[in-house]
């Protein structure tokens, strides 16, 4: 009876180990065979953000020279840091020879060795979102309070920070739950959203005096307002997110010179990037109405400030790609990349389409991958 009882145990456990999924084993750490290439850029980061509570932000890199991607290597490279990166990655920048990492709900921003990821120190902030960077300084937006869902959330704010000695300068009070930035000349533009004070959302773009860092004017554009891009011909593309029920999301042109909107495009825009003159975006909007989400793909020529695209990879893998979640496109090669958070608790996927939209490669990222930043040689 023991024995028959001993291989009955074995079958058990035989069988379980058969059925489990990528999700629960331990999982292969370096993905090696991937097409390689010889550019000036060495390969890209990625910040997997990692659902929130959770503390599952890692930052995976992806080598070109060598086709290997390379997961989880923050806690590697760092292995005395305590919790690792931290709750919900929300941005990622390089800005001469470091790295800098926007860790939204642990009130942080991690600076790292741009060539190795060796961390160097971390910049206190409550509720950070974005960053960019100018002559030597960065620019962070923060919420400036807790995550919190509060019609009396106070109004966010802008630090800058000298990047040499990596320590915050000067402040400036901008809207509601600021969002992404762009410099344009020496105004910084900042998006707001006013998304923790909904239904009452912010609607307006902040323009920031650089020398006197104080805000100068208001943009009246939309409600809750998210992802921020300039171009190469004076003007800015902004998000709207819309209310989530009759207000549809959509996406703005603004002349960042006059502050004039110049056109609603009619687009669900969650994510884009503009790349040599197009701009790339997915929608993947969501309504309370119907309890689903629309997903849409499309590239805008900024030069003609025309839709020249609805499609920005091959037809079978909009379907295939569950939760379009961030994208990016290689400067040089323009190969397109595209993230799916899948369900938000799984690892997600990394997808490579060549700049024609065919399909090259995939990988498994992290939890929710979202955001990218490419390291030249």
């Amino acid at each position: 009876m023991r024995k028959l009882n001993f291989y009955l145990l074995l079958f058990v456990l035989a069988f379980l180990t058969s059925c489990r999924t990528d999700d629960i084993i331990v999982r292969q750490e370096v993905v090696e065979g991937l097409p390689s290439e010889n550019t000036a850029i060495k390969g890209f980061y990625m910040l997997n953000e990692g659902n929130m509570g959770s503390n599952k932000c890692t930052l995976d890199f992806f080598d070109y020279t060598k086709g290997t991607y390379f997961r989880n290597i923050y806690a590697e490279i760092n292995p005395n840091v305590v919790k690792e990166l931290g709750d919900v990655g929300n941005d990622i920048k390089i800005y001469g020879n470091k790295l800098y990492i926007v860790v939204n709900v642990s009130n942080k921003i991690e600076v790292l060795d741009a060539k190795t990821a060796k961390r160097i120190t971390s910049i206190p902030l409550q509720n950070c979102r974005y960053l960019t960077f100018k002559d030597g300084k960065g620019y962070a937006s923060s919420y400036a309070g807790p995550v919190d869902i509060n019609p009396k959330a106070p109004k966010g704010k802008v630090v800058e920070i000298d990047t040499v000695s990596l320590s915050i300068q000067r402040e400036v009070t901008v809207g509601y739950q600021p969002e992404e930035m762009e410099i344009v000349g020496n105004r910084l533009f900042v998006a707001n959203s006013g998304g923790y004070r909904a239904p009452n959302y912010d609607n307006t773009v902040s323009v920031i005096d650089l020398n006197s860092f104080t805000e100068i004017k208001k943009l009246d554009v939309a409600i809750n307002l998210h992802h921020l891009k300039k171009d190469n011909y004076g003007d800015l593309y902004v998000s709207s997110r819309g209310d989530y029920y009759t207000v549809p999301s959509s996406l703005y042109l603004i002349d960042a010179a006059t502050g004039t909107v110049k056109k609603d495009f009619h687009l669900s825009v969650s994510e884009m990037t503009i790349v040599n003159d197009k701009l790339y975006f997915y929608g993947n909007e969501f309504n309370y109405n119907t309890h689903s989400y629309k997903k849409s793909f499309g590239i805008i020529d900024v030069k003609t400030e025309e839709i020249i695209a609805n499609r920005i990879f091959d037809k079978e893998y909009e379907a295939a790609i569950k939760t379009p979640y961030g994208i990016a496109v290689n400067p040089i090669t323009e190969d397109i990349y595209i993230t799916d958070a899948r369900n938000y608790v799984a690892m997600g996927f990394v997808y490579c389409f060549d700049k024609n939209g065919h399909f090259k490669w995939k990988t498994e990222g992290g939890n929710i991958p979202a955001h990218f930043a490419f390291l030249y040689k």
